[in-house]
């Protein structure tokens, strides 16, 4: 015999839509390191690829296209010889800083050192 279960709508309450926003684009992997190097400046693929260890250079070409999309990102095309692309934040990237930068300080705080 199946038990009717109730289901009240408040005890049920909805995850920020903002919040499900952020993190579906904060969330994946490497989409933090690398907004982290574009704060200081506008990066070459090289030098990005560089500065985050690990990062295969499918991986960081596909994760700067999802930023772009995302606007926050913009991809430059420095006209050569040599060819060279750069990347460098938007404003609404550039308006993470804070907000990265306070996670930063809470993850030093209060998560356990772990190797990266």
């Amino acid at each position: 015999m199946a038990v009717e279960q109730v289901h009240d709508p408040e005890a049920c309450k909805g995850v920020d839509i903002g919040i499900t926003r952020v993190f579906q684009v904060l969330g994946k992997r490497w989409n933090g390191p690398i907004l982290s190097v574009l704060m200081d400046r506008p990066t070459h693929f090289a030098s990005l690829r560089r500065a985050i260890p690990g990062i295969s250079e499918r991986m960081l070409s596909d994760r700067l296209a999802e930023l772009a999309t995302a606007g926050l990102v913009v991809r430059e095309v420095d006209e050569g010889p040599p060819l060279r692309v750069s990347y460098r934040l938007t404003a609404a990237g550039a308006a993470l800083e804070p907000s990265l930068t306070t996670l930063g300080e809470w993850a030093r705080e209060h998560l356990p050192d772990s190797p990266c």
